[in-house]
């Protein structure tokens, strides 16, 4: 699948992935290209694969089979320590935020800045404040997680993956738990990276109406492959019947 018709090479691109864990095949040979400006939305019920082709995507985990290419290397026989420099070239939205508990605000989203940059305190301040006051959440500062909601907690999540400014991000079911009102506030901030900090993404969400807000592209993923790609127009043509009962709420786990 190719995004966007392009000669610069896409950021990720996936071929003939394929990832089992025991006897569960999970991934049964999923390709695609990521070109800048695209988000993707991956879509599917649940156990379908979607976290784990995320995680493949972003050299999280190895698949057992196919390449991965992140930036134009190959990462999937890539050593750990190798895989750093492109890493600190993505962001990462974990399903539950995954934020450190015994932090602050300020110190989650702080901390990738710390760790990968040289920057001053008076730097990170700086640019701590601008993110949170992107995701909506200024003077959050001193407040821990266990004192957040849980669409707060999304929000630092973002921020925190956006901090480093990537050039790529990875959204895992950013709007999962959250109540109809703080999904669309996630929605609408996914929505709005685009005209700013970061313009290129994969999403994976099983909620269509989230992914039709914040994509251009939507896969479809049943089975293992790739049921259907396209724009969210094409999908609703779609003439796979199993792509269809999905978008109908028919199909949740397959």
């Amino acid at each position: 699948m190719s995004a966007v018709a392009s000669s610069v090479p896409p950021l990720v691109q996936l071929r003939d992935i394929h990832k089992s864990f025991g006897q569960n095949h999970v991934l049964r040979g999923v390709s695609f290209d990521l070109h800048k400006g695209t988000i993707l939305a991956v879509m599917g019920g649940s156990g379908t694969g979607k976290t784990v082709l995320l995680r493949i995507s972003a050299g999280l985990i190895r698949p057992d089979r196919g390449e991965v290419r992140l930036f134009g290397t190959r990462t999937d026989r890539m050593r750990e320590e190798a895989m750093l420099s492109l890493r600190r070239r993505t962001g990462f939205v974990f399903q539950g935020a995954a934020l450190f508990d015994s932090l602050s605000v300020f110190e989650n989203v702080a901390y990738p800045l710390r760790e990968h940059t040289r920057m001053s305190l008076g730097e990170i301040t700086e640019r701590v404040h601008q993110f949170l006051a992107l995701v909506g959440l200024p003077d959050t500062d001193e407040l821990m997680p266990a004192e957040l909601s849980g669409g707060m907690r999304k929000r630092v999540g973002i921020a925190r993956a956006l901090v480093t400014e990537p050039e790529v991000v990875f959204f895992d079911e950013p709007t999962a738990g959250l109540d109809p009102t703080n999904a669309r506030l996630v929605a609408q901030l996914i929505a709005q990276l685009r005209t700013g900090v970061c313009d290129t993404a994969i999403v994976v969400t099983h909620d269509v109406e989230f992914a039709e807000l914040v994509a251009d592209q939507m896969a479809i993923l049943l089975k293992g492959r790739f049921a259907d790609v396209g724009t969210p127009a094409d999908i609703h043509r779609s003439p796979d019947p199993d792509v269809r009962r999905f978008l109908a709420g028919e199909l949740r786990e397959i």
